[in-house]
């Protein structure tokens, strides 16, 4: 069964910072694109950083320089360093593992930016 479970979300002052991991199960990890999406209320979800299974990462404008996306690959996990967070970055975010052939999903974990 491939399971891609979030945490770190949580609510956050302007400015601050927050850890997002994502610890997959089920899948031969080090195989996977992984990425960090978000959907804020009443928008589309949107594509926020990603590494590929050789460490290459990109980033959404709106988060570079300020946010980070890193891999494990021993311990499954792949990671969002949220740096300098700003109130549009209030969101639900998700985790996708992405192969050749498959493609999973998170359930998702919830970052709120508000004073």
């Amino acid at each position: 069964q491939v399971r891609l479970v979030e945490s770190g979300g949580g609510l956050v002052q302007p400015g601050g910072s927050l850890r997002l991991s994502c610890a997959a199960s089920g899948i031969r990890f080090s195989i996977y694109h992984m990425g960090w999406y978000r959907q804020a209320a009443g928008k589309q979800r949107e594509s926020v950083a990603s590494i590929t299974n050789t460490g290459s990462t990109r980033y959404a404008d709106s988060v570079k320089g300020r946010f980070t996306i890193s891999r494990d690959n021993a311990e499954e996990t792949v990671y969002l360093q949220m740096n300098s967070l700003k109130p549009e970055d209030t969101a639900v975010y998700y985790c996708n593992a992405d192969s050749r052939f498959n493609n999973y999903w998170g359930q998702g974990t919830q970052v709120t930016v508000s004073s």
